[in-house]
């Protein structure tokens, strides 16, 4: 029972926060994240013992924080909210340009469609495999492969939008001067 306890403990220290993130990415909600985040690891705790391979457990705790936010969406459709810097900000990095960056690359995966979003997320954020991503999001590889390249391509498209429009006004006000 202790080291069932301890390796819980290790578990939550571990992944909590990854979790949060990306259970906010999901709903973008910072209470409902919370709680996905909480019905996670309570449906964990009860089911710990099925768990065989500790080094799948990202996977497993991903796969219930996927259910359960399902099962929401069984339920009810959510309000949207916008997301906020503050809540999904890695302190991992100091340096300000760099989370600039990350702030930028993150409200520009927001504008992908959920079908190109979710798999991105996936690899980039929790380094998951081509076929982690298939796995874990019940899909084929060649599906994922091909919502992957078109998820960059969306990004490229919205970032190069994105940098017209700031090369457009840069231009305009330094024609009003």
């Amino acid at each position: 029972m202790q080291n069932k306890n301890r390796f819980f403990e290790q578990l939550v220290s571990a992944y909590a926060n990854d979790l949060y993130r990306y259970a906010y990415w999901l709903c973008k909600q910072p209470t409902l994240a919370e709680d996905l985040v909480q019905e996670t690891f309570s449906r964990a705790w009860k089911s710990i013992e099925s768990l065989k391979d500790e080094k799948a457990a990202k996977a497993w705790l991903i796969t219930i924080l996927r259910r359960e936010n399902a099962r929401l969406y069984e339920k009810y459709q959510p309000q949207l909210l916008e997301i906020e810097e503050s809540l999904v900000a890695d302190d991992f990095h100091n340096e300000p340009s760099i989370k600039l960056e990350k702030a930028q690359l993150h409200q520009l995966i927001l504008k992908l469609p959920d079908e190109y979003k979710e798999p991105l997320i996936l690899q980039v954020m929790w380094g998951f495999s081509g076929d982690e991503v298939a796995k874990e999001l019940d899909l084929k590889l060649a599906t994922v492969n091909t919502r992957l390249f078109r998820a960059r391509q969306q990004l490229k498209q919205i970032m190069n939008n994105e940098s017209s429009k700031f090369n457009l006004t840069t231009e305009q006000e330094g024609a009003k001067k």
